[in-house]
């Protein structure tokens, strides 16, 4: 998730109308001691007049902070030891940015009087302006010393601490700044984002709420009302803060940059992309909003603009490690593999502990060109850069030993319309509710009519939004879990450091991914005799646990669509099918479908997938095939649509082309139940033998082939065979129904089976504790 950005309001400067007055009569004081001590001195050879500083209050009152400038100037070179020409000087530096400049000035009036609490505020204010926080602390300290009240001390003491870290100590001196001053509408805001990043969400609403019932027009708190609430996972709400600061000023670049982030969270990607535009308009260099902006691109597809807005970000900010990640998947859905992994390679050069970045980097890995060696070593890199956050994982648990239910919680950023939520929806229905307890963890706030279908399912539904890895843990470790069971691996939204933590004593990965967590604390990885063979045992940290048949059970759709009769019997023609994503599509399987479709006369190829709505990725893939020698006349490319109108698609395919080494899986299930046969090529390592895994549990061995060259004797001969293949297709959807890839109550069997299994395996090993 991108991150967001709180706003602080910046450090209070003193009321200077009053205080002038009142520290000119204080200095005044002091001098005529020195002069009783000196006796030779007088006030009017070492002081300014009372016409020089009504003069210079006067101007610096009527906000002529020019001419203001140019009379303290006069006066610390006229009077150079006394204090009050160089602290209005300071004051005014500050007030106009000059931060740095403004540093003599309050250091020399500081000095100068020691007793002023008022100086040594401005001191410090400056010293937090430049980043020398330890310096500015003393500062402030100092100031409340003299001046135990004052409010505005202690409000900028917070900042300072805030800054440090040391969120406890910032909270205590917000507070206190706000019980000396109860209107303190500063002090409420940003005592509200040090709430915030303690994970205190409603103490931070409520005071916020405070700030803007004091103020409804402070826009920095409408802001950070919508970061809270964001954080909360209510959009919604949040969605309508951001606007209302944006409505107040309408150039907040930083209002718009998380109104799109919220957007974005919500699925209103045309919406969020608008945002992240303007939000660069008002700040061209608002690296931050540029990488958000591509990856919104990335996420509608549109894959070369999603480029340039991550070059954009690195051209403002060369070193920032999340806009090097993001490239590399452009790059990596582009067919640029080489250039994708030295992309998010550099991410991870330049932040070791950035552990999004390197699931990026094993995603792409375990997708393309696997090699479990290299994996392997990049997994364990990557369960180094998270084991630095954990204080002390759990190694005793107070779940129940003799369990009459099992409880089983389930991790996902994925419950809902989804291939995680259509290979799950399914198997849920079929539990046995007297043998297993469900408890759902969504990682990701969107919901929709697939999410309403399977939370009754469960038990207990507890989003882990805004809540930091460790509390997560905490979380599930009170809900005392049994077995707990993460559906994302290295994919977008996951949460797997919330496993080194160890909350459950026996974890699982399962469903969403295909390859090696490289956490040590994950015990098993379940998959099947096809997908986990077990000679293949090197390839993952977690031990295998094989299902019986199938690890994946597919869920029926839930539209009413026949399976039409063979489109070659009409067209005259063979008509090929793949609606995978276009990353799939390696140059080696242009070239080998290039091949099949030359030599099979008049064959077509319809390819469907969210890429192929814009025209540059249709030109692309023309080009491609173009330089195989096939014409667009033998090309089909579509859009995405519906998902009723997607699956209807299916009765204009013969046969459904796997590509390798990344098959298809919900594509290959749903064009089984769709009537439509899908040839596969053999693999050497999880995700290469899903096709095959499909395959054998759909009753079509026949359809894998052990290299290129069956995959061509087989399209060759399937497709000749018209009559064989119409019978196919008239009994292929009960066929697969039937099997193990669809049949529900017979998968939920052998995945009970399997956990208690884990379960009593695990009682054996422990039973001294």
């Amino acid at each position: 998730m991108p991150a967001l950005i709180v706003e602080a309001t910046e450090s209070t400067l003193p009321e200077q109308k009053k205080s002038l007055k009142f520290w000119e009569k204080r200095n005044n004081l002091a001098e005529q001691k020195k002069t009783k001590k000196a006796k030779k001195q007088t006030l009017k050879s070492t002081n300014p007049s009372d016409t020089d500083i009504n003069t210079l209050i006067q101007q610096y009152q009527a906000g002529r902070y020019g001419n203001a400038e140019k009379l303290a100037a006069s006066l610390t070179k006229r009077f150079p030891n006394h204090q009050f020409g160089w602290k209005v000087l300071g004051v005014i530096l500050q007030q106009t940015g000059r931060i740095r400049e403004s540093l003599v000035p309050n250091q020399k009036a500081a000095a100068l009087f020691p007793q002023d609490a008022e100086a040594h505020s401005n001191l410090g204010i400056t010293l937090q302006g430049l980043g020398r926080l330890n310096e500015a602390e003393a500062s402030l300290r100092q100031a409340i010393a003299l001046i135990p009240d004052c409010a505005e001390a202690h409000y900028n003491l917070g900042i300072t601490l805030q800054e440090l870290g040391r969120l406890d100590e910032a909270e205590a001196s917000y507070r206190q700044a706000t019980a000396l001053k109860p209107g303190y509408v500063e002090a409420n805001n940003n005592l509200g984002n040090t709430l915030q990043e303690l994970g205190r969400l409603d103490e931070a609403e409520a005071s916020l709420r405070q700030a803007i019932a004091l103020k409804p027009d402070y826009a920095k708190a409408h802001y950070n009302m919508g970061v809270t609430l964001n954080e909360a996972g209510r959009l919604h709400e949040a969605e309508v803060s951001y606007k209302q600061a944006i409505a107040l000023t309408p150039d907040y670049g930083q209002a718009h940059y998380n109104l799109g982030i919220t957007l974005q969270e919500l699925g209103r990607l045309d919406e969020a992309e608008a945002s992240y535009r303007q939000a660069t308009a008002l700040k061209p260099g608002y690296a931050e909003a540029y990488n958000n902006l591509g990856n919104t691109l990335l996420e509608l597809g549109r894959l070369e603009e999603a480029a340039a807005s991550f070059r954009q970000a690195l051209d403002l900010e060369p070193d920032y490690a999340e806009a090097h990640s993001n490239l590399g998947i452009v790059l990596h859905k582009s067919g640029a593999l080489e250039e994708a992994e030295a992309s998010c390679r550099k991410a991870i050069a330049l932040k070791s502990d950035f552990t999004a970045g390197y699931s990026t980097l094993l995603f792409l890995q375990s997708s393309s060109n696997f090699e479990h060696t290299s994996y392997l070593k990049d997994a364990l890199s990557y369960a180094k850069s998270i084991r630095g956050e954990i204080s002390s994982r759990f190694s005793e648990w107070s779940c129940a030993r003799e369990p009459e239910r099992l409880r089983i919680g389930l991790v996902s950023g994925d419950f809902s319309n989804h291939p995680v939520g259509y290979f799950l929806e399914g198997l849920l229905a079929q539990f046995n509710s007297s043998s297993l307890e469900l408890y759902a963890y969504p990682t990701k706030l969107l919901e929709d009519e697939l999410t309403t279908r399977i939370k009754p399912y469960f038990s207990y539904w507890s989003p882990l939004l805004g809540k930091s890895d460790q509390e997560a843990a905490q979380l599930i470790y009170n809900d005392k879990i049994h077995i707990l069971i993460d559906l994302s691996g290295h994919t977008a939204n996951n949460r797997l450091p919330i496993f080194a933590w160890k909350p459950a004593p026996i974890q699982v990965s399962w469903l969403g991914y295909w390859a090696s967590s490289g956490v040590p604390e994950m015990d098993y990885i379940l998959g099947d005799p096809f997908v986990t063979p077990n000679n293949e045992a090197a390839h993952f940290i977690e031990k295998i646990w094989q299902l019986p048949e199938s690890y994946l059970c597919f869920t029926e759709p839930n539209v009413a669509l026949e399976v039409m009769p063979l489109p070659a019997l009409s067209a005259g023609v063979i008509t090929f099918g793949c609606f995978n994503k276009l990353v799939k599509m390696t140059d080696e399987v242009v070239s080998l479908r290039s091949k099949i479709l030359n030599i099979i006369p008049g064959s077509k190829l319809f390819l469907k997938n969210d890429q192929l709505q814009y025209a540059s990725e249709r030109n692309k893939v023309l080009s491609r095939f173009a330089a195989h020698g096939i014409g667009a006349d033998q090309l089909i490319l579509e859009g995405p649509s519906p998902r009723a109108e997607y699956l209807a698609s299916y009765n204009r395919v013969d046969i459904a082309l796997s590509p390798y080494p990344y098959g298809g899986g919900t594509t290959s299930a749903e064009g089984l139940w769709m009537g439509v046969p899908v040839l596969t090529k053999r693999g050497d390592y999880f995700l290469s033998h899903l096709g095959e895994s499909i395959a054998h549990n759909t009753g079509l061995s026949d359809w894998i082939a052990a290299d290129e060259d069956e995959y061509i004797a087989k399209a060759v001969q399937f497709s000749s065979d018209l009559d064989g293949l119409m019978k196919l297709r008239a009994g292929l959807r009960e066929q697969v129904l039937a099997s193990p890839l669809f049949d529900a109550p017979r998968f939920a069997r052998h995945f009970e089976r399997a956990v208690w299994s884990m379960w009593s395996k695990w009682q054996e090993t422990n039973l001294s504790q």
